[in-house]
């Protein structure tokens, strides 16, 4: 994906829809509207195409993406949904509001799409051009804002050209979108607690008509993510960081040219690596080794944020 490409807008209309659902299946990415702001999708299924995202945007945050889907019946295939979630769904979707549910096993997400947490952030949007990219290319969607890392947020095809350019292989022009911030951001605890991890169009007090508040209610302006615990990335083992080769107990994760028993990348890329390196910890979290070696990544653009999260994991 090269920003020095020619940045390539198309109507949202039938014919552009039809083409958008072409790259998203063949693992690019398209800007596209909702009803909050233009979203960056890729397939959700896929690592690679996760990358791509990370790419466009000049580095992940590590924050659980949000996976779009047509409807609930959709969302039930990812999740799990309880009466409170579907009752929210009964209320507010489609529309504005994330819900952090669940993950079901084998659900077949790309586990960079969940942040490596045992949950996944899923909407189902009103807008009626995501919806038709849902429904004609059949598959979830994961898609944040479509905007360089650290940007404002777009709310137009033009805003998403002058931050993305030829970074994005395709942008579905749909107008201004109609509400402007994102998402309203709820998750929903196993104690019957819920907690608004970001505001946004729908309002705490919404949710509270349909959930109920008092006790039960529990705020927060931060939106969870693995950031926040020192310990989440950690395998459960022994971390070795900066590592050619693997010593006799270890389990090695390479990059590049060091292989590894699997790799974070085996060309060296850096977004590739970013999509791929929960999956890896996760699999020298289950490997015999006791140890866990980490070949060297660069500590530069996305390398900088992968090596926080290593270090993390090494603590």
């Amino acid at each position: 994906m090269d920003a020095t490409k020619p940045v390539k807008v198309c109507p949202a209309d039938g014919a552009g829809i039809a083409q958008a659902a072409q790259v998203i299946a063949a693992g690019g990415t398209v800007a596209v509207p909702t009803e909050t702001v233009y979203g960056l999708a890729a397939r959700a299924d896929d690592d690679a195409a996760v990358a791509g995202i990370y790419r466009a945007k000049g580095r992940p945050d590590f924050n659980p993406l949000i996976v779009h889907v047509p409807d609930v019946t959709a969302g039930e295939v990812l999740a799990l949904f309880d009466d409170r979630a579907r009752a929210l769904a009964g209320a507010f979707w489609p529309g504005a509001l994330t819900m952090v549910l669940p993950l079901r096993e084998g659900a077949g997400l790309a586990p960079a799409v969940s942040a490596g947490l045992p949950s996944v952030a899923l909407r189902c949007p009103a807008h009626s051009v995501m919806q038709g990219l849902l429904k004609s290319c059949g598959l979830p969607l994961a898609a944040p804002s479509a905007n360089r890392s650290g940007g404002v947020s777009p709310t137009t095809a033009g805003h998403v050209a002058a931050s993305l350019g030829g970074r994005v292989d395709l942008i579905l022009d749909g107008g201004e979108t109609a509400q402007g911030i994102e998402s309203t951001i709820v998750g929903l605890r196993d104690d019957e607690t819920w907690a608004l991890l970001r505001p946004g169009p729908i309002t705490e007090a919404q949710i509270a008509a349909v959930l109920g508040q008092g006790q039960d209610v529990v705020t927060s302006t931060r939106i969870e993510a693995p950031g926040q615990l020192a310990s989440h990335y950690a395998p459960g083992k022994p971390v070795r960081l900066g590592a050619m080769v693997a010593e006799a107990d270890e389990f090695l994760i390479g990059f590049g040219a060091v292989a590894g028993d699997v790799t974070l990348s085996p060309s060296g890329d850096l977004a590739e690596a970013a999509a791929r390196l929960y999956a890896c910890l996760h699999a020298s979290a289950d490997a015999p080794q006791p140890r866990v070696a980490v070949a060297p990544v660069p500590d530069e653009g996305i390398g900088v944020a992968i090596n926080d999260r290593l270090r993390r994991a090494a603590a």
